[in-house]
């Protein structure tokens, strides 16, 4: 049977990749990444060869054909994203969907777990966490009034991701739908920002939208924001 693995890479901290990935980086056929520049540095630094084809958001119809073929020729082949673990607010669950859809029990989809900026988020933000809701990137453009409604209405803790262009944006946003008059309660939220997960100047902020928010445009005003976000909030 042809196996196509999901592999996890790290989100930062090279020294987190298991070896099972590790592994299974060195015996496939082929590795599918997001990046192709991202994904051949990480090899480099284990030591590993292998061919590295790019599949990412906007790749077209006829990539997913070209990748059906490969694991109808038998082929096997390893999926990675740039950072963490592919498949989740992503774009390899599409290529994932379409693998079981089109060939179904001729290929093992095998899942080869590790880093997670959700999980490490989740792990230190000091909520109850045995719940939560993780709802990926806000919108860029519309819909993003309706997304912040549904982050503040829900009874479980969010997570999101944002970039650091957008994370004062998204922060402003949410402060905003938590006054609308319309709003009978009002509630208070808690909230614990993620910024460089495990590298070398990762921070972790904690407190209310408004001091979050304050802490991180002090941040930037000393040039310090860079890099992907990952924000947990829950009601107080």
């Amino acid at each position: 049977m042809t196996n196509f693995y999901v592999v996890a890479t790290p989100i930062g901290n090279l020294g987190d990749i298991s070896q099972r990935a590790l592994n299974v980086l060195r015996e496939v056929d082929l590795v599918l990444a997001e990046d192709t520049r991202t994904t051949k540095n990480l090899l480099n630094h284990f030591g590993i060869e292998k061919p590295i084809v790019s599949y990412h958001q906007h790749s077209k119809i006829s990539k997913i054909n070209e990748i059906l073929a490969m694991l109808r020729n038998g082929q096997n082949l390893a999926l990675v994203s740039d950072a963490g673990t592919p498949g989740i607010s992503d774009p390899g669950g599409q290529l994932i969907e379409a693998i079981v859809r089109e060939l179904g029990d001729l290929v093992k989809i095998e899942p080869i777990p590790g880093p997670s900026a959700i999980t490490a988020i989740a792990s230190v933000c000091g909520f109850p966490m045995d719940r939560f809701l993780f709802l990926g990137f806000p919108p860029a453009k519309n819909k993003r009034k309706k997304f912040f409604e549904e982050v503040i209405a829900s009874k479980y803790p969010v997570i999101l991701y944002e970039s650091c262009h957008r994370i004062l944006k998204t922060l402003g946003e949410l402060k905003e739908v938590c006054s609308f008059p319309e709003r009978k309660e009002r509630t208070s939220f808690q909230i614990v920002v993620g910024r460089e997960l495990t590298k070398k100047f990762e921070t972790i902020y904690r407190g209310t939208l408004n001091e979050v928010a304050k802490e991180i445009e002090n941040d930037k005003v000393g040039g310090n924001i860079k890099g992907e976000f990952v924000v947990a909030i829950d009601k107080k």
